[in-house]
């Protein structure tokens, strides 16, 4: 990786799972989803404006716009695991993350709010979470971009997608300083 990719993919690139996880793997997962708000509270509440207008890299998004960013991620992550329960293989529609991010509330709104939804969505989302039975990780949704992804898939995604976000958000701090 350039210097580059290393700031746009500081934990790496995902990989997705090429077969079902282990038990001890998905509880893993897990406990990444259940920490990430207060992981992304640690470290992006109480910044000033002038630090959560930093960016994590040349071109990139900003503190603020990733918290908000992870907040309507996540919330579309949630309503995909409820679909992908009680639908046969469902098609997800994309949202454009780029565009939601430059919409006025994410580019100039208070991280506070984004950070109460991580923290109560991500309650809502670990109690769903635990609930699952294991062979319902096999499920799956039909995504344009990402095609067949089953519940295992998507939950080593969101889990690296919250380490991947806590890394930009570091990033921007040490680049702010």
């Amino acid at each position: 990786m350039n210097d580059f990719d290393t700031m746009r993919y500081p934990v790496g690139r995902f990989e997705r799972p090429t077969a079902p996880l282990e038990r001890a793997a998905r509880d893993g997962h897990i406990r990444t989803l259940d920490q990430a708000p207060a992981r992304f509270r640690t470290l992006a509440g109480g910044l000033s404006d002038a630090q959560l207008d930093a960016t994590y890299r040349p071109g990139g998004w900003t503190i603020r716009q990733v918290v908000h960013h992870v907040a309507d991620s996540h919330m579309n992550a949630y309503i995909r695991f409820k679909w992908t329960m009680t639908e046969d293989e469902p098609a997800i529609k994309i949202y454009e993350e780029q565009s939601w991010a430059e919409l006025p509330e994410a580019k100039s709104g208070p991280v506070d709010m984004s950070l109460a939804i991580l923290e109560a969505l991500h309650r809502r989302w670990m109690a769903f979470l635990r609930s699952i039975p294991d062979a319902s990780f096999a499920r799956a949704f039909v995504h344009p971009e990402w095609k067949r992804m089953t519940l295992d898939e998507a939950l080593a995604m969101y889990a690296w997608h919250s380490r991947h976000h806590a890394a930009h958000i570091e990033l921007g701090l040490r680049q702010g300083r």
